[in-house]
């Protein structure tokens, strides 16, 4: 099937007794056995049909052996990463990742005797010159968050395959419509369910997709540390990804729009977005993304109070935590997803005070950019 087709028919499962054609919503925490096919179902160990098919269905999407799905992002890449890494082992992180991932290996990763590398570009040769006898992951994402920085995942994913070492891609801004990195080589795919799978802003997931081989041990420690999605979630989330491709199409048009409009606007100092030609990825991204993501960045050039007026003017752009709903938000990374670094740091990372983050949604990209020009003019 192709992508919008997978996403509304793949993994769902039909109920036998009535015939809906919706997965059912099982409530039950105590499941009869013996049975008929002899099967031990618990909430816990997530094998329960409502669980298993936004997993399924994110797995099709991604093109994985075996899929996941869990209670939240950050859930998804813990799992993933204490299933992969021992005390005494190394693993080597991208710089800029997620805040939230970030602080899990500062304080929970190292905290474990696992030693850490954080390589500050995207490239590649970086990534090799990092790799030690102990290397057993390398982590990225692409584009990355803030920023949407790009990696080459086919270049990435041949360096870490001739040295052993295990590759995890977060790819929660490009989603499955957009890219799929285990069709470049890389390992295991992670997702904030929470954000384009779902697309509705209402809760909270995270997904794992990757071989049988890596999946299996996954899922042992998923059902160990109990990080488990309930069942109106589950369901709610195999409903959303099922117009997870007209959403995306959609938020790849009016990104690509806005994003335009503010290159060539007087207030804005510099928009990060791969699909324009000027962003440093943009040769790497059109050739392995399928569209370029409803996700960018723009520095406004004026003063942080100059900047909070203009997130606070406009109609129905709001500023907001969070990414990848229908609805079109913003939020500056500094006092939110970044907050906890230094001001230094945060300037090392090429976060500054006026640098908003922008979640594009299904508006009408016409209204969009009224509402932008109105907020602007109040700079």
């Amino acid at each position: 099937m192709r992508k919008s087709t997978a996403s509304v028919h793949e993994g769902g499962y039909r109920d036998k007794n009535v015939y809906g054609i919706n997965t059912p919503i099982y409530r039950s925490s105590a499941f009869l056995f013996p049975n008929a096919e002899n099967l031990i179902r618990y909430p816990r160990y997530t094998n329960i049909p409502t669980q298993d098919a936004p997993g399924k269905k994110i797995c099709a999407l991604e093109g994985g052996e075996d899929g996941l799905v869990l209670a939240s992002g950050l859930g998804a890449i813990s799992v993933t990463l204490l299933s992969l890494l021992a005390p005494g082992d190394h693993a080597v992180f991208q710089s800029g990742l997620y805040g939230g991932t970030q602080h899990l290996v500062a304080n929970q990763i190292e905290r474990l005797g696992i030693k850490t590398t954080i390589v500050p570009t995207t490239n590649v040769k970086d990534y090799e010159a990092a790799i030690k006898k102990n290397t057993k992951v390398i982590y990225i994402e692409s584009p990355t968050n803030p920023l949407l920085d790009v990696v080459d995942l086919k270049a990435m994913a041949k360096v870490a395959k001739k040295h052993g070492v295990v590759t995890v891609i977060d790819n929660t801004f490009a989603s499955p419509i957009n890219q799929r990195p285990i069709e470049h080589g890389i390992d295991i795919v992670v997702h904030s369910g929470t954000k384009y799978l779902n697309g509705h802003s209402d809760l909270c997931a995270g997904a794992v997709v990757g071989p049988k081989k890596y999946m299996g041990v996954i899922r042992k420690t998923a059902m160990d540390m109990g990080p488990t999605l309930d069942m109106e979630a589950s369901y709610m989330l195999e409903r959303g990804m099922k117009t997870l491709g007209i959403r995306v199409q959609r938020q790849n048009e009016n990104a690509m729009a806005i994003s335009e409009f503010l290159q060539q606007h007087p207030k804005v100092r510099k928009v990060y977005y791969p699909g324009l030609p000027s962003h440093p990825g943009h040769k790497i991204a059109k050739k392995q993304m399928d569209g370029f993501g409803g996700m960018m960045s723009f520095e406004l050039d004026c003063s942080l109070k100059s900047a909070l007026r203009f997130a606070d003017s406009m109609e129905f752009i709001s500023p907001a935590i969070s990414l990848g709903g229908v609805e079109t938000i913003l939020t500056f990374p500094a006092q939110t997803s970044h907050s906890y670094l230094s001001a230094k740091e945060r300037r090392a990372q090429g976060i500054s005070d006026t640098l908003i983050r922008f979640s594009v949604g299904i508006e009408d990209k016409e209204d969009l950019i009224a509402d932008l020009g109105k907020g602007l003019r109040k700079i």
